[in-house]
């Protein structure tokens, strides 16, 4: 079995370099099994899975990615929420996976609806702590006004403010959880590299909130088994609102968990949790081939 510490090493370079349209994506593969690509949010790369990591690679086979300019993958032209669906589309297309689940976070669930949306291929999506349409965080409403990038980076630089609600500590049951191996692998870098703020700075700048509210649309052309595990306590995207998100999925079944005490980073906090409720699930409907899904 892999243990945390051997996966958070091997995210210090990347299994291969995968083609995804205009470039090319950091890709890592662990386990064996049914397919299963892991799809990460903002402000993050494909490291933020590490501790989900080797209970899932037990049983299935795990592909991951940095999307583009983020972590080890360069960036690909202008950041939008459709081209990084676009490129994440290809990626797992020059893969050849015959069928696939889709487990993902935060933004990464936006990528991951648009592609499961297009492809009968999903089997199954798990979503969790994610944009719901209609709702516009307060952070994102402030990511509108004019200095709000340098001040965000500013913010970063000092512990209070870094651990405060508006910034990681509303990710976390213990805000001071930013400030250990979190804060190593994901603010660091942000802070000692421009290149890697402005990849994601430039997704910030791209997001579109009439484009957040048609994701209703989205969710009505999804076949996939769908399952959202939310953290009870998200101050971003609440639990009531995700709840309701459910109704929109209207070719599909799909549920919500709830994760007690839980915030909006329930994968790296409260890792076991996530992972007793989301293993059931891909238990039941990640293997299934083509012919036999409902």
């Amino acid at each position: 079995m892999l243990d945390e510490e051997e996966v958070t090493s091997a995210f210090q370079n990347p299994h291969a370099l995968v083609p995804s349209g205009a470039g090319s994506l950091a890709y890592w593969r662990f386990g064996s099994g049914p397919d299963v690509v892991l799809v990460h949010g903002w402000p993050l790369h494909a490291a933020t899975f590490r501790r989900i990591v080797p209970a899932l690679a037990e049983s299935f086979t795990l592909h991951l990615f940095d999307l583009p300019g983020v972590g080890h993958s360069a960036a690909q032209g202008p950041a939008s929420f459709p081209s990084h669906a676009a490129a994440l589309r290809s990626a797992i297309a020059a893969l050849g996976l015959t069928t696939y689940a889709l487990l993902a976070h935060d933004s990464g669930g936006v990528f991951a609806r648009l592609v499961a949306a297009e492809d009968p291929r999903v089997r199954a999506l798990v979503l969790w702590d994610t944009e719901i349409p209609g709702h516009h965080p307060l952070f994102l409403r402030l990511a509108k006004l004019p200095g709000f990038e340098a001040l965000l980076l500013a913010s970063l630089r000092v512990g209070p403010l870094r651990r405060s609600p508006l910034v990681f500590g509303g990710c976390f049951t213990d805000a001071m959880y930013t400030d250990g191996e979190f804060g190593e692998l994901f603010v660091r870098p942000l802070l000692a590299s421009p290149t890697a703020a402005a990849g994601h700075l430039a997704l910030l700048r791209a997001i579109d909130f009439s484009f957040f509210a048609a994701l209703g649309d989205v969710h009505a052309r999804i076949t996939a088994q769908v399952l959202c595990i939310w953290g009870s306590d998200d101050p971003f995207f609440p639990i009531a609102k995700a709840r309701r998100m459910l109704r929109d999925f209207t070719r599909t079944e799909a549920e919500l968990i709830e994760i007690p005490d839980a915030r909006a980073f329930p994968h790296e906090d409260h890792p076991a949790a996530l992972v007793a409720a989301l293993l059931p699930f891909l238990e039941r409907h990640a293997q299934r081939p083509l012919a036999d899904a409902s």
